[in-house]
Order: structure tokens, then C-alpha cells, then sequence
């Protein structure tokens, strides 16, 4: 059974940095492209960024770049999400998502695997 669990969140200050992580047990994380959402209050589910299984490529909504940059250790099974300069809007639940194919999936439908996520509040 393939799991996933994300850490690192939390309550910040605006113009701070944070490392999410997400680690994935219980399946070939090396075959795994991921990827990064998250949900604010009262919003719908919303895709940030995602990474290839080999890593080498990475995709980011116009939203967020800049600010937002994925890494995975595949000797470790994690992913990493690091949002730098965060603002109140950055306030949401986050989840990191997992599917085992080549490509780079860039909607929540795509993906199979989802970790439980993690709340990250940023104050003003």
C-alpha cells in the first residue's frame, strides 16, 4: 500500500521560507512523478508544481514561480516543496500526490496517490 506524509508545515510569518516534505512509503518511489497542491480556505484544490520521476523536469503554475521550487531525494522516498517569501495567501491545507509514469502530470485527476496534507498559516 503506497503511502504518503507530508511535514514541515505550520504557522509562519509573511516574508519567511518553509521546506515542505513528503515522504512515500510502500511503493517504487523512483518511478513516481509528484506533485504539489493545496487548498486555502473556503477554495478548491488548486496544482502548484510537480516534478519527473528522474527529476529533471519540473513544472510550475504561473502563480507561484519564482517562489515556489520541488526536490526529491529518491534515496530517501521524499519530495520537498520550498516556498520562499510567503504571504497570507499562502495560507492552505498542502498535499503532495504521486503517479507512476514517465510524464509530468499537472492535474489532480492524474494522480493516484495522495498524502493526508498539511496546514500551513501564514500570519501578517
Amino acid at each position: 500500500q503506497v503511502q504518503l506524509v507530508e511535514s514541515g508545515g505550520g504557522l509562519v510569518q509573511a516574508g519567511d521560507s518553509l521546506r515542505l516534505s513528503c515522504r512515500v512509503s510502500g511503493g517504487a518511489f523512483e518511478t513516481y512523478a509528484m506533485g504539489w497542491f493545496r487548498q486555502a480556505p473556503g477554495k478548491e484544490r488548486e496544482f502548484n508544481g510537480a516534478i519527473t520521476a528522474n527529476g529533471r523536469f519540473k513544472y510550475f503554475v504561473e502563480s507561484v514561480k519564482g517562489r515556489f521550487t520541488i526536490s526529491r531525494d529518491n534515496a530517501k522516498n521524499t519530495v520537498y516543496l520550498q516556498i520562499n517569501t510567503l504571504n497570507p495567501e499562502d495560507t492552505a491545507h498542502y498535499y503532495c500526490a504521486a503517479k507512476a509514469t514517465l510524464r509530468l502530470p499537472t492535474s489532480a485527476p492524474e494522480y493516484d496517490y495522495w498524502g493526508q496534507g498539511i496546514m500551513v498559516t501564514v500570519s501578517s
